[in-house]
């Protein structure tokens, strides 16, 4: 699930700025990812019934299956992405600047969020957070820059790409918060 997360979050963001529709690719991903969370539902369902596991399997089994999930919506995030092309056509007029500026910083969180889950490490599940909000500053300040664009159809893709990006970016930083329950039994949010 973690690499099929990282294609399709760079597919769909490549193929955006690209100017190519990566639609059906972005979808046949994300169809695999719900296909593999629906395994990691029954895997998980089946760890608890017949292990009956302690406190930290129980977080580590717990925090699987919420960080399937989250895969999953970064993959269904890509796919929407993929679908702003589909819906407005031709943007070749649009310069895309706030994409390509949050681009690599979200193609980073996603990987990032691979490796920290990988590796349980803590210090990383704190630079999931931090960047979380840092894209979050970044979208609050730029979103209503776009209402001064003169394009209004560069305007609305450019939003619905840049809010895609910013929920991606928040189900990475879960991830982290994930990895910090698994190790130490906290949330943190």
């Amino acid at each position: 699930m973690s690499d099929l997360s990282i294609q399709s979050a760079n597919l769909a963001i490549d193929s955006y700025l690209g100017g190519q529709n990566a639609r059906k690719q972005v979808h046949e991903l994300s169809s695999q990812m719900m296909n593999l969370y629906d395994k990691v539902g029954d895997l998980t369902f089946e760890m608890i019934l017949r292990y009956q596991p302690v406190a930290s399997d129980f977080r580590l089994i717990r925090s699987s299956l919420e960080i399937s999930y989250g895969f999953t919506r970064l993959s269904r995030y890509a796919y929407d992405i993929t679908m702003v092309r589909e819906t407005f056509g031709d943007l070749s007029d649009c310069k895309n600047e706030v994409i390509y500026t949050l681009s690599g910083e979200i193609k980073q969180m996603v990987q990032l969020a691979v490796e920290c889950f990988a590796t349980l490490d803590l210090d990383k599940a704190h630079e999931l957070r931090t960047d979380e909000d840092l894209v979050d500053k970044y979208y609050n300040k730029h979103l209503p820059m776009l209402i001064t664009m003169g394009n209004v159809k560069c305007a609305l893709a450019d939003a619905l790409v840049l809010r895609y990006m910013e929920r991606m970016a928040d189900h990475a930083a879960f991830v982290g918060d994930s990895v910090n329950y698994i190790v130490t039994g906290a949330r943190t949010y």
